[in-house]
């Protein structure tokens, strides 16, 4: 095959990111636009010595598991499984996550049907929409499209409430009305960058953020009038400003225009505070069904102390800490961990204390609370929730020589989930099933919780 070689293919399975796979003279295709079961012709547009890269061109026979319907933004790639069907998208999930614990050395390792609260439109409650002008003159909020920085329409993506895009309605029209500028990368020029807005689905509390290059917008306090006079639940209004040549979206600058800097919303019978810096899981049902999940993992009781590391804003180990003795969370973002605080006390909790620090760095944290407490302080059951990178090496060795009776997994990558559960399995601790949670329908992304417990076969 060659570079721009029309090929005829037939799609045998669908990877994570959204591309239907096929073989060609020994060599993996990947083919953008297809789906499990599709027979294309597809135009060669990337080759090396291991796989090619290929765009669908024409669909000769369409898969019984396609469908157009979930999303009418064709170009957006955001969503892995837009052109399948929720119930083969949920088993699609499933095999993934089988088939990297088996390329972990893993093969054993039960992998449960996917759990799902059964939503698949309007679950999440934050989105961050970068800022464009079309060749009209008209502002554009939605998506960068693929290796480029244009951005695209999808004010209506289909996984947004639907008042996120009735905001950003207004927001087009009053951005062009008082003569908003829209940011451009190479000159470093212009006002607008992102429009970014949080929802608290209980309270109904939404927080809009305009992160943008400067420290003042045209007009704000009649920005301000209009806006909270259209949507009476927007409760607070931000500027964060964001001068940096950078991908990063937010800055740690924030200006308060109007209300407060935070909403609050209750996920698993805790109440959280929100800021629009804070870690909140985007599907609060989702996260739920998770949280539960790993609370019954867990086997709680009434004596045990809980080690909850990367414990964020405290929402999983305050889910828990009225079933423990004592509940301890480390994390590093100190406005997180203050947040934590608040939110212990908001919802009653007592028995939660929080510290300031890398779970890297958990020894030394728990070495210091012991001095100060005057007694061991050895957990019962520890919980992991780390990012995408997983765990240290040295963390899990360290958590292994805890001794605690339960370790419970929380991951939302697969792959580095595996790979932790490989090296803690010479460790002591192992496990014989994972349970996937579906947090984003329509992504190639998907939560798991495994419970991992001491075994003699520790080295």
């Amino acid at each position: 095959m060659k570079k721009n070689e029309i090929v005829h293919l037939e799609i045998e399975d669908l990877n994570n990111l959204g591309f239907g796979v096929s073989h060609v003279e020994g060599k993996v295709v990947f083919v953008s636009g297809a789906v499990t079961g599709d027979v294309v012709e597809a135009q060669i547009i990337k080759r090396n010595a291991s796989y090619c890269v290929a765009i669908m061109k024409t669909l000769l026979s369409p898969s019984p598991l396609r469908t157009e319907g979930r999303c009418p933004y064709r170009a957006c790639t955001a969503c892995a499984y837009k052109n399948i069907g929720y119930e083969h998208e949920k088993k699609t999930k499933e095999a993934n996550v089988r088939a990297t614990f088996k390329k972990a050395g893993l093969p054993f390792v039960t992998v449960l049907p996917v759990l799902s609260t059964g939503v698949t439109e309007g679950y999440r409650n934050k989105a961050q929409y970068p800022v464009g002008m079309d060749r009209e003159g008209n502002f554009v909020f939605g998506f960068y499209a693929p290796k480029s920085h244009t951005v695209k329409e999808a004010a209506a993506c289909p996984l947004q409430p639907a008042i996120f895009a009735e905001i950003l309605e207004f927001l087009r029209v009053f951005f062009k009305k008082h003569a908003y500028s829209v940011y451009d990368e190479k000159s470093g020029k212009g006002l607008l960058r992102h429009v970014y807005l949080r929802r608290a689905e209980q309270s109904g509390e939404i927080l809009l953020t305009l992160v943008v290059n400067g420290s003042q917008i045209p007009d704000e306090d009649v920005l301000v009038c209009e806006l909270t006079a259209a949507f009476p639940d927007l409760v607070g209004i931000l500027l964060n400003e964001n001068r940096e040549d950078t991908n990063v979206i937010l800055s740690d600058t924030y200006r308060t225009l109007y209300g407060k800097n935070y909403i609050t919303d209750t996920l698993a019978g805790v109440t959280l505070e929100i800021a629009a810096s804070a870690f909140y899981q985007v599907n609060r049902r989702g996260a739920e069904l998770l949280y539960g999940e790993a609370k019954k993992l867990a086997g709680l009781k009434k004596s045990d102390l809980l080690l909850d590391l990367y414990c964020g804003t405290g929402a999983i180990g305050l889910s828990m800490a009225r079933d423990v003795r004592e509940l301890i969370g480390i994390e590093i973002v100190a406005d997180a961990v203050e947040c934590a605080k608040r939110n212990a006390a908001a919802s009653g909790i007592a028995n939660a204390s929080f510290f300031v620090g890398d779970a890297a760095d958990a020894e030394k944290i728990l070495a210091n609370a012991e001095h100060a407490r005057g007694e061991k302080l050895r957990p019962d059951v520890v919980i992991l929730d780390p990012p995408r990178k997983g765990c240290d090496s040295s963390l899990l060795s360290f958590v292994a020589s805890l001794s605690p009776r339960t370790i419970v997994y929380v991951s939302c990558n697969p792959d580095t989930l595996a790979r932790d559960v490989a090296i803690l399995a010479p460790l002591g601790y192992v496990t014989d099933k994972v349970q996937p949670v579906d947090m984003f329908p329509g992504t190639g992304h998907v939560e798991s919780v495994v419970c991992l417990t001491r075994s003699d076969k520790a080295t």
